[in-house]
């Protein structure tokens, strides 16, 4: 079996998403830098196991990345997910997991890095957004993309329109993501190409849903 480590910061909605259509079988822990971070909760309901790394409590960001990374390492994850996690980690602790460490970013990448994509997208007149599920490296918001999903921008969004549209394509492709690294089927090569089956993803790394 399979074991991942879920980093958040928040509510969980992504956490609640990856527990509710992750592949059938994987073990999780869900570790919080927040000690009232909702997400924790709801974690327990499901009897995850949970912890709390909290970043109040060390005084710098190489302390607090060391501390992290001892509580993710006492679960053996084949993969370390961040979903939510609102933390910049440093450059030994993403190498320290090269290869296994995901995220997701609410916009179309590379457009939109960083915070608030969704006012920067209505700002810069776009017609397309979206979300990415990508490797992280530790160049912010940079590294080699899974999988996409495309919503359209619509003449009368706002932030938190847009932001809710796009929050329910994340809900389907960060799962999608998931399944395919735990069953072995995506390839991180040399070059920062991502590959699912052995190719280059095509349509299935893809998904865009019609203007409703």
């Amino acid at each position: 079996m399979k074991s991942i480590v879920i980093l958040i910061s928040g509510r969980g909605s992504n956490l609640r998403a990856l527990l509710d259509a992750g592949p059938p079988e994987f073990s999780c822990a869900v570790i919080s830098n927040r000690p009232d971070a909702e997400g924790l909760a709801y974690a327990r309901e499901r009897n995850v196991a949970t912890a709390v790394v909290d970043h109040c409590d060390y005084s710098s960001r190489t302390d607090f990345d060391a501390a992290l990374a001892e509580a993710i390492d006492r679960y053996q994850p084949d993969l370390v997910v961040l979903a939510g996690f609102m933390r910049i980690l440093g450059d030994a602790f993403v190498r320290r997991y090269q290869g296994r460490l995901l995220n997701i970013h609410p916009s179309l990448l590379p457009a939109f890095p960083g915070l608030r994509t969704h006012a920067q997208a209505l700002a810069a007149g776009v017609k397309i957004h979206g979300c990415t599920v990508h490797f992280v490296t530790p160049a912010l918001d940079c590294g080699p993309i899974v999988i996409q999903a495309a919503v359209p921008v619509l003449g009368d969004d706002t932030a938190e329109i847009l932001a809710a549209r796009v929050l329910e394509q994340e809900h389907r492709i960060y799962p999608q993501a998931l399944r395919w690294f735990l069953a072995g089927r995506l390839t991180l090569t040399a070059d920062g190409r991502v590959l699912l089956d052995g190719e280059t993803p095509s349509d299935a790394s893809l998904v865009a849903p019609l203007a409703q």
